[in-house]
């Protein structure tokens, strides 16, 4: 999308609708070598037509109005040139999940974007500060995601599309590893579709538009 303003207030209100975000979460995507684009600091359902969001420099103090977790964005961009959006966000079953000190393995086709399983932050508070959003980017590694114990995740793509369709896989298939607790709970074993040879799907820029579309307003409110 060429305006990279209203991707960000699409995504963010596209993950506020289907109950991927509440209170909290913010999305980006890089401008430059030097700088990203982060949604305002305010629930994601809320971002209103025309907003700007706030422009943040990977070097040096965070801008008025970004919020302290933004630090997380700003180290992954910073390690990771294939990324070029973010989502940050506290979806239900990612956080369930997260509770049991498990995220979702390979269950079914979408959770291969995320093999063999994203790592998980053991801390519950929120990533305020330099150093714990540095240690943060440095566990996601080349992930498409990272689960924050009992407070959502974050998903990374080389597009805002990518980022945001990576978050609807990542609670889909948190949702399905929840489905299958009382089954396994009764002995049952639940299969994983992973070989040891397969290296998880790495999404192209713009490849996952088509899952994310349909969420999004044919003609939106910008």
């Amino acid at each position: 999308m060429a305006d990279p303003a209203l991707a960000v207030r699409l995504a963010g209100r596209a993950l506020a609708r289907h109950g991927l975000s509440h209170a909290y979460g913010h999305v980006s995507t890089r401008l430059s070598p030097t700088h990203f684009l982060v949604s305002a600091a305010q629930p994601l359902g809320t971002l209103a037509v025309g907003q700007p969001g706030v422009e943040v420099p990977l070097d040096g103090d965070l801008p008025p109005g970004a919020l302290p977790e933004v630090r997380i964005h700003r180290e992954i961009y910073r390690r990771r040139l294939d990324v070029g959006a973010i989502c940050r966000f506290q979806s239900p079953a990612v956080i369930a999940l997260s509770a049991l000190g498990e995220t979702p393995r390979v269950r079914h086709g979408l959770g291969a974007y995320f093999a063999p399983q994203p790592p998980l932050w053991p801390g519950v508070t929120l990533v305020r500060d330099d150093e714990s959003a540095r240690a943060v980017a440095t566990m996601m590694g080349s992930f498409a995601a990272i689960v924050l114990s009992g407070n959502g995740a974050v998903t990374a793509g080389p597009s805002v599309e990518d980022a945001a369709a990576l978050a609807f896989f990542l609670e889909d298939a948190a949702r399905i590893e929840l489905a299958l607790l009382t089954a396994t709970a009764a002995g049952r074993s639940a299969r994983i579709y992973l070989r040891g040879s397969r290296r998880p799907r790495c999404p192209r820029r713009g490849a996952l538009r088509t899952h994310v579309a349909p969420s999004l307003p044919r003609r939106p409110r910008i």
